[in-house]
């Protein structure tokens, strides 16, 4: 997580000091057109309301990430944006009504369409409910309260390095295993493996990698630091920042990327958790913006819905800037060298060393905050993010949204 490097890059600072006068000019222009989000909860839309929504002005920035990392024309990801908006209004009225026999559900690309899994037995009367609700219905074997309970039993083990993370996966209808590329064989993963098939059903998949944060040395061109480490602002509260847990502990001052002093992390939890927050003063202010780091307009903020697995997502960092992918799984657990991080969301999105902490996004929905993950942005990998409704309820926070 530290490193002992000193090397800066100065460069970037100018443009830092212009990125600020722009990001005040997108916020006047909202307000002076009568831009506005909701900061709490709504009542769920009719079907077909998400894409007038969406006929908001959208980010040039968002839209050209999405066209670079997921390979989508304009029209593609627009489309798209409004689909999965849509899918996030479904699901919570589709899994009240599937009730127990609720199996998990994820977004289709294909279809633009939400799926909902069925517990045979359990839901025969759920998935006219559901179907009813705007979902489309797949029958499966386990219910989702039948695999948090396999997940949880994993949760209570010691898992050893060659062991990656997992998850719940809803379209397999199974805990997911991940296993580090030829670490299957190791004695401990092999014992490990054991004690998960005899809880429930399980299955196993290779990465290539072994997850890791993505805190790093000073480096330059950064959003904050704390001593030697560099990471990444992830959302604006009311009075500070949230960020990863990983980048500081309570108590640790902070400096922006002027090195001046910016506040001091007032909470934090790592591992267990991997969130924080971080007070703003000293002449410092907070703004419900993604940035774009000069490469692409800014994002605003307008609330923090939670995607559906298998929608979209953008990611930006001080390091690897925007880059895109989809939601991949939610509630992993994740075993980093430091220990297992709990309740993670998981996405195909790359990410590299400085950008811990940075801001996951969809649409204009706020996601999470980047822990950590294996790869980079030039041969790809996964990243994980903490879920940022899950930190500000935590810590009493309130998002800032435009």
């Amino acid at each position: 997580m530290n490193s002992s490097s000193t090397r800066t890059c100065r460069t970037t600072v100018p443009g830092r000091r212009v990125r600020a006068g722009l990001v005040v000019v997108a916020l006047v222009g909202a307000y002076a057109t009568g831009a506005t989000g909701a900061a709490t909860a709504a009542p769920a839309p009719e079907r077909g309301t998400a894409i007038a929504r969406v006929a908001e002005p959208l980010s040039e920035g968002l839209v050209a990430a999405m066209r670079r990392d997921l390979g989508l024309t304009e029209a593609q990801a627009v489309a798209r944006l409004a689909a999965e908006a849509e899918a996030t209004a479904v699901e919570g009225r589709a899994k009240r009504a599937a009730g127990a026999a609720y199996g998990g559900s994820w977004f289709d690309a294909g279809s633009g369409r939400l799926t909902v899994a069925i517990a045979e037995g359990e839901g025969g009367k759920a998935a006219a409910s559901v179907r009813g609700a705007g979902a489309e219905v797949r029958l499966v074997r386990h219910s989702e309260r039948r695999l948090n309970g396999v997940k949880a039993a994993l949760d209570r083990l010691d898992a050893p390095s060659g062991v990656g993370s997992w998850h719940v996966d809803p379209e397999a209808n199974k805990v997911v295993v991940s296993v580090v590329a030829g670490e299957r064989a190791d004695n401990d993963v092999r014992a490990f493996l054991g004690k998960a098939a005899a809880a429930g059903p399980v299955e196993v998949r290779e990465v290539a990698e072994a997850p890791r944060t993505f805190a790093a040395g000073t480096v330059g061109g950064d959003p904050y630091y704390t001593g030697n480490v560099r990471c990444s602002i992830g959302f604006s509260v009311h009075g500070g920042f949230v960020t990863a847990g990983h980048c500081g502990r309570a108590g640790q001052q902070v400096r922006g990327w002027d090195n001046s002093y910016i506040g001091d992390f007032q909470g934090s939890s790592f591992p267990g958790d991997d969130y924080a927050w971080v007070n703003v003063g000293s002449g410092w202010w907070t703004v419900p913006v993604v940035l774009g780091w000069g490469t692409v307009p800014d994002q605003l903020v307008r609330g923090s819905n939670e995607a559906p697995v298998g929608a979209s997502v953008c990611r930006s960092g001080s390091t690897t800037r925007w880059h895109c992918g989809r939601v991949l799984a939610k509630n992993e657990t994740v075993n980093y060298s430091q220990g297992a991080v709990h309740q993670m969301t998981k996405t195909s999105v790359c990410a590299q060393g400085g950008d811990s902490g940075g801001s996951f996004i969809s649409g204009d929905q706020a996601q999470g905050v980047t822990s950590g993950g294996w790869g980079n942005c030039s041969s790809g990998g996964e990243t994980w993010y903490q879920p940022v409704n899950e930190i500000l309820n935590r810590y009493g926070l309130r998002l800032h949204t435009a």
